[in-house]
């Protein structure tokens, strides 16, 4: 019962979820001024982004976006392009959920197979819940430090 309920799971989210090229996401710890005010909802905001470097969880960049008057949707519109990679090891739960299509389920199964010791351990472990283009995509938000 738990893979079919997930993989209904997967399937909501795949289509829910825009298509992403693999690493397409900006840091905002790294990207430049002029690229974060590319990003839609961000231009009023970059300067003050990148003072407020570094970040050390996507929570914490939430939070800036928040105090910036960027509702809850603008923000999930916001992380489609730019986020803040979270350790896997390490992310909390309000840090998982913060990934666009997530949802409590999927964040447990996360949390589950802590500790990882490599992204393919992650590949493996959420590719069976989900289908492959949904762990890359996944993949974009997360990583394993050596």
């Amino acid at each position: 019962m738990r893979f079919g309920i997930l993989t209904a799971f997967a399937l909501c989210v795949t289509v829910a979820a825009p298509a992403f090229a693999q690493g397409s996401l900006l840091d905002p710890n790294s990207a430049t001024q002029q690229q974060l005010a590319a990003v839609p909802g961000l231009a009023p905001l970059a300067a003050q982004i990148v003072a407020k470097r570094p970040y050390a969880s996507p929570a914490a960049f939430d939070a800036v976006l928040a105090a910036g008057n960027l509702t809850p949707q603008q923000r999930t519109q916001v992380y489609l392009r730019a986020w803040v990679p979270m350790n896997l090891n390490t992310a909390t739960p309000q840090d998982i959920m913060l990934i666009p299509g997530m949802s409590t389920r999927m964040m447990n199964e996360f949390r589950e197979y802590k500790p990882y010791k490599s992204i393919g351990q992650f590949r493996y472990e959420i590719g069976k819940y989900v289908p492959k283009t949904e762990v890359a995509r996944l993949e974009q938000y997360v990583l394993v430090p050596k």
